[in-house]
């Protein structure tokens, strides 16, 4: 039995320029963290006592005799990329709701191959678990997705991630000070607004024209430098929220499907609260609001705010990890394997 834990992130600078089609012609950069909310990933080998091969359980249930019956995509791709030898049964879990913009796609994908590896007796570094998580979703999958979820996923905590022309991706850790982080996590809100929606969707209506837009992404992409300085430095924390404000007019600009009427008022009643700035996680179209808003100004924000659900958090530093490993349940299935397949060969040879 194997278990891993893999965070969700949020996004605060360069989202957009994420995306190959955009950043192998002008590479791109982000600034990024993960938080203490997790995808948990339970998977074992199946015994072969049951009529099917494979249990997938999440808000489905499957219950499947080969790799293509699989309808969950990112299961059945992974299974195959892996070559999973046997049948297995695999649970999903997460303490946050799908489609909702924090890169929960992503995080499954991450902590559903580290799950996978770990079943196969393996210990894979986070680099190369976030390279195959994008290649899985990118080529395989041929999903509208940036690689930035993944590699948060993999690595954790509050990092600069930049985007090489020539495919390869490179993560530093933001090396500040204690206080200084917690003076950054202490004006950050967090809400979920109950809009789901899929992140590839909200992408396709920008990524196909990219290259239009490249003045909003040069803008997101600068950004990413400023904010860095202003965590890193001395300077006022307040500045942080103010770009905040700055990227999110950038980013409304790249799609008509990134914001819409109800996430505006919701915004604006929170700026009006005393929130400096703010931004919708992930692509946009609804799921997470993050909001920079000074301490003595957060009671007012959340009154305001109160058809949505506030969700306090915590930076993560930890990415993807197994958090469970019993390899004692393989060898007893293992055990009852060849245990089934001695009873089948006596029982031909006796028939």
């Amino acid at each position: 039995m194997i278990i891993s834990r893999t965070p969700f992130r949020i996004s605060f600078f360069g989202g957009g320029t994420d995306y190959p089609e955009w950043y192998a012609k002008h590479g791109g950069a982000v600034l990024a963290t993960t938080i203490d909310k997790y995808c948990y990933i339970n998977c074992r080998y199946l015994p072969p006592f049951f009529e099917h091969r494979y249990c997938i359980v999440y808000s489905k249930v499957e219950h499947c005799q080969t790799l293509d019956e699989i309808v969950h995509p990112a299961v059945r791709e992974a299974l195959r990329f892996l070559e999973i030898p046997r049948g297995v049964e695999i649970h999903h879990d997460a303490d946050i709701p799908a489609r909702s913009g924090i890169g929960s796609s992503s995080a499954f994908t991450v902590g559903l191959l580290n799950g996978l590896y770990a079943l196969k007796g393996q210990m894979v570094s986070k680099h190369r678990l976030a390279m195959e998580s994008v290649h899985l979703e990118q080529n395989i999958l041929k999903e509208t997705v940036g690689s930035q979820d993944q590699v948060l996923a993999a690595y954790g905590g509050l990092n600069h991630i930049q985007f090489h022309q020539n495919g390869e991706i490179s993560v530093t850790p933001i090396t500040v000070g204690a206080d200084r982080i917690r003076e950054l996590a202490a004006h950050l809100m967090l809400f979920y607004t109950g809009i789901k929606r899929t992140a590839s969707s909200i992408a396709a209506t920008f990524v196909a024209g990219i290259d239009d837009r490249r003045r909003q992404l040069r803008i997101m992409r600068d950004l990413v430098d400023e904010s860095i300085s202003i965590v890193s430095g001395d300077r006022d924390i307040r500045e942080f929220g103010e770009l905040l404000h700055e990227a999110w007019l950038a980013k409304r600009s790249l799609s008509a499907t990134i914001s819409n009427s109800e996430v505006d008022a919701l915004y604006d009643a929170a700026r009006a609260a005393g929130a400096i700035g703010g931004k919708l996680i992930g692509a946009g179209g609804g799921g997470f609001f993050l909001l920079f808003v000074p301490p003595a100004k957060q009671q007012s924000v959340r009154e305001t705010l109160n058809s949505v659900i506030h969700v306090p958090f915590k930076f993560d530093f930890s990415g993807s990890q197994v958090i469970f490993c019993d390899r004692e349940e393989d060898y007893a299935a293992e055990e009852k394997t060849r245990a089934a397949q001695s009873i089948r060969a006596f029982r031909e040879l006796t028939q």
